[in-house]
């Protein structure tokens, strides 16, 4: 909210430029302003409130005042507040499926793919201010980390605590993460559904056909982007477990199915990246937020406290205040 103060008729305070040329023209004719008789003397005239014909010009000085208030009067202060409501009349409902499976882990994403996709995914969850968005983690099996909300702190939350762990199967079953991503939107009524499923490896495990989870999701309207993550060649990953519990890294061969997920994004309408280290992956998310736009409307209110009427009470106040003096106080005799 906020709240300004402001003139509508600023060129009224001109105006003010008059009051020294009616101070002028009262100094200049105050003499004249009451009657005057000539008189041998005037003790018979004098009372104990002569002393207050000194002050007489505070008559003129109400008068003055009153005109000052006038014109602050006529250029119309007032306060302006104003408050802006944003709506987002076409919103988009996204579902991150993020794979969790041991290869994440390698090191030619800094510090690891994993990682390095949380840190990117934070800032793009962030930049879908009026979207709501959900998490599924995959590798063997599936299951959703976040249903479809539209509070991001508890999407940033849960991103946060996604990490390997043994209790899910290992592999990669793509087909049952895409599946698990369609069931979250099917019912969605947003007018945009957008799954970004991102892997690093080969659909290898898993009950469900990636292709028929595709079909699903084309039946249900969704787009799905995918990412695979890794680089060209070979990367430091993880070999076996050592008997602390840490992984042993060794160099294995970068093993993805891009021809699985350049279909499934094809069938689906949507587009396949790849992204072979923490600059290009940062990029794709930020393609992906250009492509999936969310028009919003912005609607501005405007609350106006119109203030003249308080200068408007002021000059009449001085006003009466100047005629009581100059009937009572001021009285001049006859």
């Amino acid at each position: 909210m906020l709240s300004n103060f402001e003139f509508v008729n600023p060129q009224m305070f001109w105006l003010f430029l008059l009051l020294p040329l009616v101070a002028l023209w009262y100094f200049l004719k105050r003499n004249q302003q009451t009657a005057t008789l000539k008189i041998s003397s005037i003790q018979g005239f004098r009372t104990p409130k002569n002393w207050l014909a000194k002050f007489r010009p505070l008559l003129f000085l109400l008068r003055l005042l009153a005109l000052a208030a006038i014109i602050v009067a006529l250029a119309r202060p007032r306060t302006v507040d104003e408050s802006t409501r944003t709506v987002s009349n076409k919103g988009i409902d996204i579902v991150m499926a993020i794979d969790v499976s041991a290869s994440m882990l390698a090191r030619d994403l800094k510090p690891n793919r994993l990682e390095a996709l949380k840190d990117v995914a934070a800032r793009f969850i962030r930049d879908r201010i009026t979207d709501r968005i959900g998490l599924v983690e995959y590798a063997g099996e599936s299951f959703t980390k976040t249903p479809l909300t539209s509070d991001k702190s508890i999407v940033l939350t849960s991103l946060k605590t996604i990490t390997y762990n043994t209790i899910i199967d290992g592999g990669t079953a793509i087909g049952s993460g895409l599946a698990t991503s369609v069931n979250r939107l099917k019912e969605s009524r947003a007018k945009s559904k957008v799954i970004i499923l991102l892997t690093d490896g080969v659909n290898n495990t898993g009950f469900i056909d990636p292709k028929i989870a595709s079909e699903l999701a084309v039946e249900f309207g969704i787009k799905v982007y995918t990412i695979g993550l890794g680089t060209n060649g070979m990367a430091q990953s993880p070999i076996g477990i050592r008997a602390d519990g840490g992984f042993q890294y060794g160099m294995q061969q970068v093993e993805i199915d891009e021809t699985l997920l350049k279909e499934i994004a094809e069938t689906t309408g949507g587009k396949y990246f790849r992204a072979t280290n923490n600059t290009r992956l940062e990029q794709i998310y930020k393609e992906i937020n250009e492509l999936e736009k969310t028009d919003i409307e912005e609607f501005k209110y405007t609350n106006y406290n119109e203030l003249f009427r308080l200068w408007v009470l002021l000059a009449l106040g001085f006003l009466g205040l100047e005629l009581l003096l100059r009937y009572t106080v001021f009285k001049s005799f006859v």
